[in-house]
């Protein structure tokens, strides 16, 4: 006589198990679609940006000393550690306006 074939005792997984699976390699998905997006967004728009003419020397008055500085279109503002801001003129270097913070 023989023997009838041993069916197969594995249980598959329980349907929150499946369905955590399914979640995951969503997520997994999603979260490298979306660095990858950030990247070709850097590269894409970063290259076109000009750099920053720096001026080639900033006098301050005497006893003054910068903290930040900042550049507008025809300017740069100087922000010392006296609570000032000095606006200056980009071509010629000349001092435009001196601003006190309160």
């Amino acid at each position: 006589m023989t023997e009838p074939l041993a069916e197969d005792t594995h249980d598959p997984d329980p349907l929150n198990l499946r369905v955590l699976r399914i979640l995951v390699t969503v997520l997994t998905v999603t979260m490298i679609v979306g660095l990858i997006t950030v990247v070709v967004t850097f590269v894409t728009r970063f290259p076109d940006a000009t750099p920053v003419a720096l001026p080639d020397q900033v006098t301050l008055p005497t006893g003054e000393t910068a903290t930040a500085i900042t550049f507008g279109p025809d300017w740069y503002g100087v922000v010392t550690d006296s609570d000032q801001i000095l606006i200056f003129d980009r071509d010629s270097g000349a001092l435009r306006q001196t601003v006190q913070i309160d």
